[in-house]
């Protein structure tokens, strides 16, 4: 595979970018939980995970590398995270897969080659992975939705007022009581995964400052993102592009301690 400043040769692979598929961190685009995530790409949901190495071949043509190399993507990831340089060249022996296209959008594209395109579909090959459609809200938009406010926690907390948590009062009441009843339903089954273990990356903990941490939690039809010392946030499948604020209240701190205990975090 090359790397950023080697050039690209009939059978290389130009890497452009590349994610973790564990059980701790997983693009939430392809599923609700781990094994959701693999069966996306067809793969068998083993416990160690995979790395996902994203790039272009020689012809111009999308591709995802999947490697069993979890540590080598790791170290890639979080030296490119630092600006530092990284070639990220897997061992052929550790490639599970190549699947064509990319699962995920990839801003930029690879020098000296044609622009991004997926590869001709031989007889009997899968359909290319593609990103999802931005333009229409569903499971994929509302859990990137989820990923963002977690990434932006501090913008979407200050917006926040803590006596005002909640369905804003300017919102019609039918509405608001849809919403509620919503968010009451979200909350009853994030509450029945700390009664019975949801699969694997159902609910998922990284680090927060000050010895708090950030909680992701997903279920049918709606996403969580929480700290475990604050408020908690929500997005529904049946409220395109709402963010509900969801205040502490009795009940919030245990739930997010609960869930703190059965999620699982990065090795």
């Amino acid at each position: 595979m090359a790397g950023a400043e080697d050039t690209v040769d009939d059978d290389s692979l130009y890497v452009l970018t590349a994610v973790l598929l564990t059980p701790a961190r997983f693009p939430s685009v392809l599923g609700d939980d781990y094994p959701a995530a693999c069966e996306a790409l067809a793969l068998e949901p083993y416990a160690e995970g995979y790395g996902l190495v994203l790039g272009q071949d020689c012809d111009g043509a999308r591709w995802t590398v999947v490697v069993d190399d979890v540590s080598l993507v790791a170290v890639a990831i979080a030296s490119w995270d630092c600006g530092m340089d990284y070639d990220l060249s897997p061992d052929e022996r550790s490639v599970v897969a190549a699947l064509p296209g990319w699962p995920l959008a990839v801003a930029v594209a690879a020098p000296g080659v044609p622009a991004p395109h997926d590869p001709v579909p031989e007889e009997g090959d899968r359909a290319p992975l593609a990103p999802p459609d931005c333009d229409t809200w569903g499971p994929a938009q509302r859990r990137l939705g989820a990923d963002e406010v977690a990434l932006q926690w501090a913008q979407w907390r200050e917006q926040i007022d803590d006596r005002e948590a909640g369905i804003a009062s300017d919102t019609p009441e039918e509405k608001r009581k849809k919403p509620r009843e919503a968010v009451r339903r979200a909350l009853e089954e994030a509450k029945a995964y700390v009664e019975s273990a949801p699969p694997p990356g159902r609910v998922r903990s990284s680090f927060a400052s000050d010895g708090a941490r950030m909680l992701r939690a997903d279920g049918p039809g709606w996403s969580l993102v929480a700290r475990t010392d604050d408020i908690a946030f929500l997005l529904l499948d049946e409220e395109p592009g709402e963010v509900v604020a969801v205040g502490r209240g009795p009940e919030l701190p245990g739930l997010l301690e609960a869930l703190e205990k059965v999620a699982v975090h990065p090795s």
